[in-house]
């Protein structure tokens, strides 16, 4: 039987400016209920949301597709929020978008390709479709 879901814990480098960068972890995560589908979950301390609390605060997913997140570690992709795009040496730039501002977030090319290497063992390319429940995601779309 293939796994529900895939999460690994990766480092990554929040790129602060051309000479500064500061570690931070993130989890991967994929769901099978919702194939098309990754997330990058950020601990509360690196939200960009003047609001969000440092202490205690809700960490910050972002969401977005598996197939664009598989394209940008062959070639710059991605349009709106989210960009993903090879970078010197071994490593993937991951840049999001917010109205707060923006993080430039850099990861190892080969812990992302282990990552979904996992995710297409629960739900392979090109059949996410047979694993979506389209009343499901209409239902989340429309806040039921």
């Amino acid at each position: 039987m293939r796994s529900a879901s895939v999460e690994h814990v990766v480092q990554a480098r929040l790129i602060l400016s051309t000479q500064v960068s500061t570690g931070l972890t993130v989890v991967l995560r994929y769901r099978r209920n919702d194939p098309l589908a990754v997330r990058m979950v950020f601990p509360a301390e690196y939200s960009l949301d003047e609001r969000s609390a440092p202490q205690g605060g809700a960490e910050v997913v972002w969401v977005f597709a598996r197939q664009l997140l598989a394209c940008g570690l062959e070639l710059p992709s991605g349009l709106g929020d989210v960009h993903v795009r090879p970078c010197r040496g071994a490593h993937t730039m991951v840049e999001l978008r917010a109205p707060e501002g923006v993080a430039l977030v850099r990861f190892e090319a080969g812990d992302l390709r282990r990552f979904l290497w996992a995710s297409y063992q629960a739900v392979p390319e090109d059949r996410e479709l047979r694993h979506l429940d389209a009343d499901r995601a209409l239902a989340e779309l429309l806040g039921s």
